[in-house]
């Protein structure tokens, strides 16, 4: 797939195996899956329901902002930053190898997780992650 995937409002996205050659972009979208998938760019999911990128690349960064329910980071490798700020459904984020920095800030409950090998800093919420 060139170019953006956008997810619009109510919107479900399940892809696994794909390649994207661009950005995935979902705002108020009901909820977003990436399984076993290349992402040429970033990957920003704000104000949906929940989401899971497992076992994927991600050659920019993930964006997770003021998501409404469970928001799961698993097994990724990432080339700049993996970010999650005011979501309220939990999120864990767990054995991604991160190039850039893991940033958390007020989510509630406090991420969850562990095992990341991330190159830069651990910030905030996610310093013990």
């Amino acid at each position: 797939m060139k170019g953006t995937i956008k997810v619009e409002r109510s919107a479900t996205l399940a892809a696994s195996g794909v390649v994207v050659i661009g950005n995935v972009q979902a705002e108020n979208a009901r909820s977003v899956s990436l399984a076993s998938t290349r992402v040429g760019g970033s990957v920003q999911l704000k104000q949906g329901g929940g989401a899971m990128v497992a076992d994927s690349f991600i050659d920019g960064s993930i964006q997770l902002e003021s998501n409404r329910a469970a928001l799961r980071v698993l097994r990724n490798s990432v080339g700049s930053d993996v970010q999650a700020f005011q979501n309220v459904g939990g999120v864990e984020i767990r054995s991604n190898k991160i190039k850039g920095n893991l940033q958390c800030k007020s989510n509630s409950p406090a991420p969850t997780g562990g095992s990341n090998i991330v190159q830069g800093n651990k910030e905030d919420q996610c310093r013990r992650l």
